[in-house]
């Protein structure tokens, strides 16, 4: 009897497909449906500073008065969140499987402190998806990174509850990042991030959005680091993420070391019960290679388990494109 249970980030899911903070989960009856579809955990949709900031600034327009300006940032603030925390706390009623709250923030300020409420609304974990664009030419990146870091830091005196770190892909050494996140507490990373890309309409020079769902072409970047980072940071569990549109996707991840995926663009493409398709093609895969647990072959393919682990390093590509010659 094949058993797809997943431990990560000390929760116990069913199955180590995590459905990603997006539209998909933006409402219960979506969250229904995320569950009844074989999903082992869900993201709910994130809370933006961002959002949060806009929609002060939308009512507050038209007040003379700076006592009622600070009224209405007050409350819009305590309503934004109140409406999260209910939809929390509907979400864990409404399905057995862990519910993670995510946070999507870009500064350290009032945001740090939505997070102790959060465990309170009955969250299983905690998603913190932290960007901070570094083009300023005149600031150390160094600077970028530890801004990262003591956000975790200030967050995990916060809350008990588990930090998941979602990752850009654009850090000088990922390795040592995701390092540092665990020596500050995080109890998981999920690599990789995929962010908003402008476009340029060059008929009338307007900006747009790229595409915004990923493709199964964009697994090997994660898959990459996922094999390289998991050798090294045993202690920490990892997730991946963009790309993975299969359950043979799933697969190659846990072969290099996740002990998750975190899927949404293929659901936006085939459904919620495309979550279904992805289950069976993993058991199929499971029954002929005679595996009874993700656990007995995660990581069977990571760097360190190797024989020659050059084929995650350069080396790999110079023997690829000397071939091409």
């Amino acid at each position: 009897m094949i058993d797809l249970s997943t431990n990560f980030a000390g929760l116990s899911m069913k199955s180590p497909i995590i459905v990603s903070s997006s539209g998909l989960t933006s409402s219960v009856n979506r969250i229904k449906k995320v569950a009844a579809a074989g999903a082992g955990a869900v993201v709910l949709k994130s809370l933006f500073e961002e959002q949060i900031n806009y929609e002060v600034g939308n009512i507050s327009d038209g007040h003379d008065y700076p006592e009622a300006g600070d009224y209405i940032r007050t409350y819009a603030r305590e309503n934004s969140l109140g409406q999260y925390l209910s939809s929390i706390r509907e979400a864990k009623e409404a399905v057995d499987i862990p519910v993670i709250a995510s946070i999507n923030c870009v500064s350290a300020s009032e945001w740090i402190d939505f997070a102790a409420k959060i465990a309170d609304a009955g969250a299983d974990a905690l998603e913190l998806n932290i960007y901070f664009l570094p083009i300023n030419k005149e600031k150390d990146p160094r600077e970028y990174e530890k801004t990262y870091l003591d956000l975790v830091s200030e967050v995990k005196k916060r809350t008990s509850l588990p930090l998941i770190i979602k990752l850009g892909n654009g850090f000088s050494n990922i390795t040592w990042m995701v390092n540092q996140l665990y020596q500050r507490g995080a109890a998981a990373a999920v690599l990789f991030n995929r962010f908003y890309a402008p476009d340029i309409n060059t008929d009338d020079l307007s900006f747009g959005s790229a595409e915004v769902l990923s493709t199964p072409a964009e697994l090997r970047n994660s898959l990459r680091w996922i094999g390289i980072v998991s050798s090294q940071v045993d202690q920490l569990d990892l997730a991946a993420s963009t790309g993975v549109h299969s359950g043979m996707a799933v697969v190659k991840q846990i072969l290099a070391g996740a002990m998750a995926v975190q899927i949404c663009s293929v659901l936006y493409r085939n459904g919620l019960d495309y979550i279904k398709d992805m289950t069976v093609e993993m058991l199929k895969w499971m029954e002929k290679n005679q595996y009874k647990s993700p656990d007995d072959f995660r990581g069977k393919m990571n760097y360190g388990s190797l024989d020659d682990p050059s084929v995650y390093e350069r080396a790999q590509f110079m023997k690829f494109y000397s071939s091409m010659q």
